[in-house]
């Protein structure tokens, strides 16, 4: 009988593992931005550009970034990471700092803000004194 239950209990552990599958696997994404005025929410006229590229780890949640720009209409004001999808403006979701090109920079990021991250519901936008909303903006993607 003993035999019988071991047998049993055995048998619905390995029934469970293949439902339930192996354990998700920490994972490294690769994310990356351009920024430019045009993607600016409303479009400006500056001839600024910029590029940001990002790692963000699944296991420890840590999102690390950097990236350059140029041409801007003066000196950078400040500089975030945004939830907001295209063509839509919200809020701060992670400041950058300093906010001078290069930059480069890391935060640990909670559940919420690395599921909008990892949809694209994120941007990085970097503003001026004549461009107080922002001056360039770009989606982050993988």
């Amino acid at each position: 009988m003993h035999a019988m239950a071991l047998r049993t209990v055995l048998a619905a552990l390995a029934f469970m593992a293949g439902v339930l599958g192996p354990p998700a696997a920490a994972e490294v994404v690769n994310l990356k931005a351009s920024m430019n005025a045009a993607s600016e929410v409303p479009p400006n006229s500056s001839p600024g550009t910029g590029t940001l590229t990002a790692t963000y780890d699944t296991a420890s949640k840590k999102l690390t970034w950097n990236g350059r720009y140029s041409g801007l209409t003066g000196p950078a004001t400040a500089a975030h990471f945004h939830t907001g999808e295209p063509g839509k403006n919200g809020g701060v979701a992670v400041p950058i700092t300093p906010n001078a090109s290069p930059f480069e920079g890391s935060a640990t990021l909670t559940d919420a803000q690395a599921a909008d991250l990892l949809a694209g519901k994120w941007y990085v936008n970097v503003h001026t004194e004549a461009n107080k909303g922002g001056e360039i903006r770009g989606q982050v993607t993988k």
